[in-house]
C-alpha cells in the first residue's frame, strides 16, 4: 500500500504552501485538506493570474486531480459555494466529507462579539467563526455537512439550538435567524453541494489501496497549533502533521514524506509573541516587497528575520523530511540578512523554544546579502551569498532544503 505525503507549514502560517501543493500536485492523483476553515488562505499564481483559495484544496487547478475536503475541516457553505464558482466541471474531482462540521453565519457573529468583549485582551482572530465552530464540535453540539442532505431536519435542530441558547445569543448581541429564511438557505446549500458530499475517509483509503499518489495539505502553520503553538494566540485546530491523520481518517503508518514549508523570513498575523519581528525599515521592506497582506483578511502581516530556533522545534513536531523554502527573492537587495540561532531567556542562552516565548530575546547571526535570485531555476546559478544563507538554515535546523522558490510563479522553483 502506498503512503500519503504531507505538506505542512512550519512557521505561523502564510509560508507559501499553496504554491508548493499546486506545483507538486502535478505528480499526485489526490490532494486532501485536513483541518482549518476559511480563516486559511492559499494564494497561487499561474501565468500572471492570482487564485485565492480558502477551503478548496490547492490541487483544484489541475483537472485530473481529485480534491478532498476532510472531516477535520470546518466548512462555511456560503464561502465554499462562492469559491467553487471560480472553476468549471467540479463534479467527480471535488468531495466534501459528510463528517466535516458546518460553520454557519451565527458562528462568525459569536466570534466577532467575543473579540469585541475582550478588548485589549483580544486574540486577533479572523472573526470567521472558526473557534466557535470547533467549540460546538468538541462540546458535541455541532452539525455536520452530511446533515445538509436533510435541510428540514437540520433547520429544526438549529432552531432548537438557538432557543436553548437564547440567553447566550442575547448577551452577545447575536441575532437568531428567521426559521423560514434559514430553511431556504439550507435548501440552497443542499442544491449546490449535495453532489460533492461523500464519505471521504473511504475515498482516501481506496486511493491508497489502489496505489494512487495522495498528497495531504495542512492549513495555517505549526506554531499556531492549538496544543503546541503559542497559546492562546493560536488557531482552533491541530496544525501539526499528526493533525492530518485525525482530519482525514488515516493512521500514522500511512504518512510518507513530510515536506515542511518555510518562508525565507518570518511573518505573523494578529497578536502573540514574535521574537524576531522587525519593527523598523527592514520589516517594512519585507512587507512591501513580499506583499504581506493576508489572503483571507487583508490584514498587514508582521514581518521579521528567520527564526531557526522555532523552525527546528516545529520541524521536530512535524517529522519534517525536507523543506520548501519560499520567497527567497523577497530578501533580494538587503545588504545584511539575519538568522536567529538562539534565544536569551532568563539570563541564559538557549537553543530551544520555551513555552513562555514572550520573554525570549533573539540572538542573531548576520550574513552578507545578495543582489537577486528572481526567476533562477538552478541551485548553482544562485548568488554565493544566497547559497550560504540556505546552507546555514540547513545547518541550524538539521533539515535539508529540497525546494527553493525564487518568485511567486509556479515555474520559478528550484528542485534540488
Amino acid at each position: 500500500m502506498r503512503k500519503a505525503d504531507l505538506v505542512v507549514g512550519v512557521q505561523w502560517g502564510d509560508e507559501g504552501k499553496g504554491k508548493i501543493v499546486d506545483m507538486l500536485g502535478l505528480n499526485y492523483d489526490m490532494i486532501c485538506r485536513s483541518q482549518g476553515g476559511h480563516n486559511a488562505g492559499h494564494t497561487i499564481w499561474v501565468d500572471g493570474v492570482r487564485y485565492a483559495l480558502h477551503l478548496v484544496p490547492s490541487g483544484i487547478l489541475h483537472k485530473n486531480i481529485i480534491n478532498i475536503i476532510g472531516n477535520g475541516v470546518v466548512v462555511c457553505p456560503e464561502v465554499l459555494i462562492t469559491e467553487m464558482a471560480q472553476f468549471e466541471n467540479l463534479e467527480g474531482r471535488l468531495y466534501i466529507s459528510d463528517k466535516a462540521h458546518l460553520n454557519l453565519s451565527y458562528h462568525s457573529q459569536i466570534d466577532q462579539a467575543k473579540e469585541r468583549l475582550k478588548g485589549e485582551k483580544a486574540i486577533g482572530t479572523t472573526g470567521k467563526g472558526i473557534g466557535p465552530t470547533y467549540a460546538d464540535k468538541i462540546s458535541r453540539s455541532g452539525h455536520r455537512v452530511g446533515e445538509l442532505l436533510e435541510p428540514e431536519r437540520l433547520c429544526d435542530a438549529l432552531m432548537h439550538d438557538f432557543e436553548t441558547n437564547k440567553c447566550v445569543f442575547d448577551a452577545l448581541g447575536v441575532k437568531i435567524p428567521n426559521e423560514s429564511e434559514l430553511l431556504e438557505e439550507l435548501k440552497r446549500y443542499k442544491e449546490v453541494l449535495a453532489p460533492f458530499i461523500a464519505n471521504t475517509t473511504n475515498l482516501v483509503w481506496k486511493a491508497l489501496d489502489e496505489n494512487k499518489k495522495v498528497l495531504l495539505e495542512g492549513a495555517q502553520g505549526t506554531l499556531l497549533d492549538i496544543d503546541h503553538g503559542t497559546y492562546p494566540y493560536v488557531t482552533s485546530s491541530n496544525t501539526i502533521s499528526a493533525g492530518a491523520c485525525t482530519g482525514l481518517g488515516l493512521n500514522p503508518k500511512e504518512i510518507g514524506e513530510v515536506i515542511g514549508v518555510i518562508k525565507a523570513y518570518t511573518t505573523r498575523v494578529g497578536f502573540g509573541p514574535f521574537p524576531t519581528e522587525d519593527k523598523g525599515t527592514s520589516g517594512d521592506k519585507m512587507c512591501d516587497i513580499g506583499k504581506e497582506f493576508g489572503t483571507t483578511t487583508g490584514r498587514r502581516r508582521r514581518c521579521g528575520w528567520f527564526d531557526a530556533v522555532s523552525v527546528k522545534y516545529a520541524s521536530r513536531l512535524d517529522g519534517v523530511d525536507t523543506y520548501a523554502l519560499m520567497k527567497l527573492d523577497v530578501l533580494d537587495g538587503f545588504e545584511v540578512v539575519k538568522i536567529c540561532k538562539a534565544y536569551q531567556y532568563n539570563g541564559e542562552t538557549i537553543d530551544y523554544m520555551p513555552t513562555d516565548l514572550e520573554n525570549a530575546t533573539p540572538i542573531y547571526e548576520e550574513l552578507a546579502g545578495w543582489d537577486s535570485v528572481k526567476g533562477i531555476s538552478k541551485y548553482e546559478d544562485l548568488p554565493a551569498n544566497a547559497r550560504a544563507y540556505i546552507e546555514r538554515i540547513e545547518e541550524l535546523t538539521g533539515v535539508k532544503i529540497g525546494y527553493i522558490s525564487t518568485s511567486p510563479e509556479r515555474s520559478d522553483t528550484i528542485i534540488r
